[in-house]
C-alpha cells in the first residue's frame, strides 16, 4: 500500500460560482476560497495541479440550463480539465510522483478517488521535455475534439476543402493541422486581427485566412474558397455559420462544435440572429451535426495514438497562452472568451 506523504498541503484554493451571470460574467459572480482537505481515505490521491484549463464550454455551465454536462452549482467549487502530480496517495496504481489528468480544475490542489485520475506519460520532443499542459491541449481533449469532429462528424476525405472558424484558438489550430494531415487539399481559417491571421499560415499551415474584425466574413470568404467548402468546422456560429452556408458544396458537412458568438447572450443583449440562408441546407443536401467528444468515446484510443505519433514526428505544432497563478484563473477565462488567446489558454498553478 502506498502511504500518504506528510509534507503535502491540507488545504485547496478553489473557485466557486456564487451567482448566475447575465451577459459577460463579472468578478462578483465568483469567489476564490480556501477549502480544508480531509485525510486521504483508502484508494484516494492528492494532486498538486500544474496547469488548469479554461474553455468556452464553461460559460454554458454557469447557466442553470440543461446541457450535455451539469451546470456549476451555486456556492460550489467549479471544475474542468487539469493536469498535475500525485503528492500523496493511498492507491497502489497511482504512486506519489505520477503525472495525471483529471476534472478537478479551477483549484490548486485536487483530491479524490483514484478512479477520477488518469496517469499520462511525460512528453519529450527532440529530446526536450514538453510542459505537462500539452495533455490539456493538442494531446488531450483539444486534439481529440479536432480529430473526432473531422473524421466521425465531418467525414473528411482526401482532396476536400475545409473552413475553420475560431481558427487561432485551441481547437481551431488543431483542426487546421489535423485536416491537412488527413489529406485536405485546402484549409482556410478565420481569426481576429492581422497577427493571428499571419500566424495561421506561418505556424499552422493554413492556406489562407481572413480577419473577421476587418470586414464581414460573408464578404471575405468566397474569394478564399473559389472551389467551395466541403467541411466547415464551426467554433463560432453567428455570422461565420451564415457565411459558410453561402459557400458549401453539394453534400457538404457542417461540424458544429461551438458557438462562442452567442455564449454571453442575455435578454438585454440577444445573441446573433439565425442564418438567413438555411434553405441552402436543402438545395445543396447539406448535413449539419452538432457533437461533443463524449459522443465518440470509442474513437479516443485511435485519436490518442494518431495525435501522439504526429506530435512526436514534429507534424503538430501547439501554441499556448499561459497565465500564472490560480488566483488569476477567472481573468484568464474572461480573456479567452474575449479572444485574448492564441492556441490553448491555460493557467500555470505553481
Amino acid at each position: 500500500m502506498t502511504s500518504t506523504t506528510s509534507s503535502t498541503t491540507s488545504t485547496s484554493r478553489q473557485w466557486q460560482l456564487v451567482s448566475r451571470p447575465v451577459g459577460e460574467p463579472k468578478p462578483s459572480d465568483v469567489r476564490l476560497v480556501e477549502v480544508p482537505l480531509p485525510d486521504l481515505g483508502p484508494g484516494q490521491v492528492r494532486v498538486a495541479n500544474e496547469f488548469v484549463s479554461v474553455d468556452p464550454y464553461m460559460r454554458g455551465r454557469m447557466n442553470d440550463t440543461k446541457s450535455y454536462v451539469p451546470p456549476f452549482g451555486l456556492g460550489e467549487s467549479m471544475n474542468g480539465g487539469a493536469v498535475g502530480r500525485v503528492v500523496a496517495s493511498s492507491a497502489d496504481q497511482l504512486p506519489v510522483g505520477t503525472l495525471v489528468v483529471h476534472q478537478q480544475g479551477w483549484r490548486d490542489v485536487a483530491q479524490g478517488d483514484a478512479a477520477g485520475f488518469r496517469a499520462v506519460p511525460e512528453v519529450e520532443r527532440d529530446g526536450v521535455a514538453v510542459p505537462s499542459s500539452v495533455h490539456l491541449g493538442i494531446l488531450g481533449l483539444t486534439g481529440q475534439t479536432a480529430y473526432a469532429g473531422l473524421t466521425a462528424v465531418g467525414r473528411l476525405q482526401p482532396g476536400e476543402v475545409v473552413f475553420v472558424s475560431g481558427a487561432a484558438g485551441a481547437v481551431g489550430t488543431a483542426v487546421g493541422q489535423v485536416a491537412r494531415l488527413l489529406g485536405a487539399s485546402r484549409v482556410v481559417g478565420s481569426a481576429g486581427g492581422p497577427e493571428k491571421v499571419a500566424r495561421l499560415g506561418e505556424r499552422f499551415g493554413f492556406d489562407a485566412a481572413l480577419d473577421y474584425k476587418a470586414a464581414p466574413v460573408r464578404e471575405q470568404l468566397p474569394a478564399l474558397v473559389p472551389d467551395g467548402v466541403d467541411v466547415y468546422f464551426d467554433n463560432v456560429g453567428g455570422d461565420h455559420l451564415q457565411a459558410a452556408l453561402d459557400v458549401m458544396n453539394r453534400h457538404g458537412r457542417l461540424v458544429l462544435c461551438g458557438a462562442i458568438s452567442g455564449y454571453n447572450a442575455s435578454p438585454a443583449q440577444p445573441g446573433p440572429a439565425g442564418p438567413d440562408n438555411m434553405a441552402n441546407t436543402i438545395t445543396r443536401s447539406l448535413t449539419l451535426q452538432g457533437f461533443t467528444l463524449g459522443d465518440f468515446a470509442s474513437l479516443l484510443p485511435e485519436a490518442t495514438t494518431k495525435l501522439a505519433e504526429w506530435f512526436a514526428a514534429g507534424q503538430l505544432q501547439h501554441d499556448e497562452t499561459v497565465v500564472d497563478g490560480v488566483e488569476n484563473t477567472f481573468e484568464a477565462f474572461l480573456s479567452m472568451m474575449r479572444g485574448g488567446n492564441t492556441g490553448k489558454m491555460v493557467v500555470r498553478v505553481g
